[in-house]
């Protein structure tokens, strides 16, 4: 951590807050509206971090942002992320050597990958200096923040959870929230798709209790590494080696039998009692949304030990654009070729960060007979992290780039009809709020890999349509037609509901000459001329089996929130929201920088 500050603050990369700030609301909210600047704005260190209830003040800092831009994220991979996927690539194409100079070659390759391997070190390391046992036991002696005021309590977010399988063959290294209950419990929120949770149903089979460690710090890869999307039973720390041609060096924890790297800044070790479970949440996450209530195994902490001097690493989720983004971003980049052995024909993929990456993925590839994108959409339903994906669009080799969405919009919509769409049934990530039930839900992908003969309709200005439709749909707020030049212009419209969408989408059946695809969203909360919060809204609300509605060459989308007057029986969570007051104070201290546009682009 503190060759990281360094290497930041060399870079311009630093932002030094030596203000007292609260672990409550007050560091998260000004993390979270440092990244929403131009580039992802700086990384913070918080230098005097308080408990405001408790009167504590902590000897350690607080870390934020560290991957939260493209430049920051290749300092702390110390190369060129393209680099890193070149070299997976050349190792899964590596053939036998034709002649004495591949043979060289061949050699050099192999030699270099013998540092990729973990090595475990005999004695205590660096996380170790410190050590809290039995009575000494507090997890309150942690900076750990609480985000949101709607959270359950304070939530460690940047944690390694180190795990291992029963018969100890298979560790896993994964990232994922800890609910701070009380002195000495952290609640597990890993989900039921994940490889820990593998491991906790073996233990909970033999009756046996799961242990668990918990590192924070050290070198950031380390972090990076557990959201690692690699195959089951393959250890994370492989990727570490590989990105920085040494090994992970590991020591054994005082009370699990878990191997941690031995210069991460915390250690907090338990066990997990599989015949209990407590209820963890609600935690406003990436989705943008609160996750709501939902029970969870818990750890009892047997241990914590720490470094002399220790920085505290934490992140912040919410609405997009976050931290996430530059993750996702180097994690697309590495794992593309891991991903073509699964599908040859791909070209390129694009999970768009104001979709959440698993609402909507873009894809390009070369088509090479009729359905092909179809068995794609299969393939990528049916590949590890890939099958939460729920909206995916195929495209050929002639598409525009799939990061420049204006003209992938063009490209897509002026080759669109109903008959593109294909809708199914898949599992969902256990944060999904919109489908009928838990973990299973509608998918939709979209077929443009060819274009289909379509008509484009007779458009009509916004005032005069939303006159049109406001006789209709008296409930109708506010319109915006977008992609007008196309052959099928998006219109959007927000309701104040008081019926089914799909009622006010037959409404405007009469209007389908001058109508494509129109998407409701209710006028609380959505702005209809930003299409970047559209997005999120959209692709975050819908459900694809019930919420997309077809009359010939008209499509409808129903992107509100869901009630029981649509059949909706599960509890619909509230959008993660900046608290006011907090906001205010901030202002008051000169510490809340951020535009007034960006503040209302990103609705915070």
């Amino acid at each position: 951590m503190k060759k990281t500050i360094d290497l930041l603050k060399r870079n311009n990369e630093l932002k030094v807050i030596d203000d007292a700030l609260d672990i409550y609301l007050e560091i998260p909210h000004l993390a979270y509206a440092e990244v929403k600047k131009e580039d992802g704005g700086k990384a913070l260190l918080f230098t005097n971090v308080v408990d405001k209830k408790t009167g504590v003040k902590f000897e350690e800092p607080v870390f934020m942002n560290v991957f939260g831009s493209y430049k920051r994220c290749e300092l702390l991979f110390g190369r060129t992320i393209e680099s890193v996927a070149d070299e997976i690539t050349n190792l899964l194409h590596m053939k036998p050597p034709a002649g004495f100079m591949d043979k060289i070659s061949m050699a050099s390759q192999l030699f270099s990958l013998k540092n990729i391997f973990p090595k475990r070190l005999k004695g205590e390391g660096a996380c170790q200096e410190v050590k809290y046992l039995n009575d000494d036991i507090d997890l309150s002696k942690l900076p750990v923040l609480t985000t949101w005021e709607q959270d359950g309590g304070p939530f460690i977010t940047m944690g390694q959870v180190y795990t291992q399988s029963l018969d100890g063959e298979l560790v896993n290294l994964g990232m994922y929230r800890l609910q701070v209950y009380d002195n000495n419990h952290l609640g597990m929120h890993w989900q039921i798709h994940k490889d820990s949770s593998h491991f906790f149903d073996q233990y909970q089979k033999a009756g046996k209790k799961m242990p668990v460690s918990v590192a924070i710090g050290g070198d950031p890869l380390y972090t990076w590494c557990a959201t690692a999307p690699l195959p089951y039973g393959v250890n994370e720390l492989l990727m570490y080696g590989l990105i920085t041609k040494t090994p992970a060096k590991l020591v054994k924890s005082l009370t699990t039998p878990l191997y941690i790297p031995e210069d991460v800044d915390y250690v907090i070790e338990g066990w997990v009692d599989t015949t209990q479970l407590k209820i963890e949440g609600p935690f406003g996450d990436h989705t943008g949304y609160y996750t709501l209530e939902e029970s969870y195994p818990v750890m009892e902490v047997s241990a914590i030990t720490t470094k002399k001097d220790k920085v505290f690493l934490a992140t912040v989720v919410g609405k997009p654009p976050l931290e996430d983004k530059y993750m996702g971003w180097a994690t697309g980049k590495i794992f593309f070729p891991l991903l073509k052995t699964t599908v040859p024909d791909l070209l390129d993929y694009h999970m768009p960060e104001n979709s959440g990456f698993h609402n909507l993925i873009l894809a390009k590839m070369q088509p090479l007979y009729k359905g092909h994108a179809k068995q794609f959409m299969h393939a990528f339903w049916g590949a590890g992290q890939m099958s939460f994906v729920k909206h995916a669009i195929f495209v050929d080799e002639k598409a525009p780039k799939l990061e420049n969405y204006e003209a992938f919009a063009t490209y897509v919509l002026n080759r669109f009809t109903p008959k593109s769409m294909f809708i199914t049934e898949g599992i969902l990530d256990a944060l999904d709020h919109s489908s009928p039930e838990t973990l299973v839900g509608g998918k939709l992908g979209i077929d443009a890999t060819s274009a289909l003969e379509v008509e484009a309709p007779q458009l009509l200005m916004d005032d005069e349509l939303f006159v049109k439709v406001k006789k209709l749909i008296p409930n109708a707020m506010k319109l915006e037609q977008y992609m007008t030049r196309t052959k099928n212009p998006i219109t959007v419209i927000t309701v104040n509901k008081n019926k089914t969408v799909k009622e006010y989408f037959d409404a405007l059946i009469s209007l389908s000459t001058n109508i494509r695809i129109v998407v409701f969203v209710d006028d609380i909360k959505n702005d209809v001329t930003n299409p970047y919060m559209l997005v999120w809204r959209v692709t975050n609300n819908i459900d694809a089996e019930r919420d997309i509605f077809i009359s010939g060459l008209m499509v409808g989308i129903d992107g509100t929130n869901k009630k029981p007057i649509d059949g909706f029986t599960r509890e619909w969570p509230d959008d993660v929201d900046c608290t006011q007051s907090v906001i205010e104070s901030l202002k008051k201290r000169k510490l809340w920088d951020i535009e007034d546009k960006l503040y209302k682009k990103y609705q915070l």
